[in-house]
């Protein structure tokens, strides 16, 4: 699966509940409450945005500085080579032998 993960930042509010600005007047942004989104790379970010973040979080904005675009391998579909279960049988004779080579070892720790 191909990705984009953008960083989702919300504003830093004082005391008063007023949002922060900086120098330049833009909000501050609060690292307690960033978030992160994995969008398909084939999607429009913004339009994910304003579908999937806004309705909820009508402060957001994207940082777009801090965008990665990210792929992910499925090794269990691509690398893994199924081993089929040993039988029943296997399983008893290996028991049955282990029950053998401990015959006794349970009466001499418990006298």
């Amino acid at each position: 699966m191909n990705w984009q993960s953008i960083t989702v930042e919300r504003p830093k509010r004082n005391e008063k509940g007023e949002i922060e600005k900086d120098k330049k007047g833009e909000p501050v942004p609060d690292a307690d409450l960033r978030d992160f989104e994995n969008v398909p790379l084939k999607e429009n970010v913004e339009e994910y945005f304003k579908k999937e973040v806004l309705p909820h979080l009508p402060d957001a904005w994207i940082d777009d500085s801090k965008t990665k675009i990210g792929y992910e391998i499925n090794f269990t579909k691509y690398f893994y080579k199924f081993k089929p279960l040993r039988s029943l049988e296997e399983i008893r004779k290996d028991i049955l032998a282990l029950e053998e080579e401990t015959d006794g070892m349970i009466k001499k720790v418990i006298e």
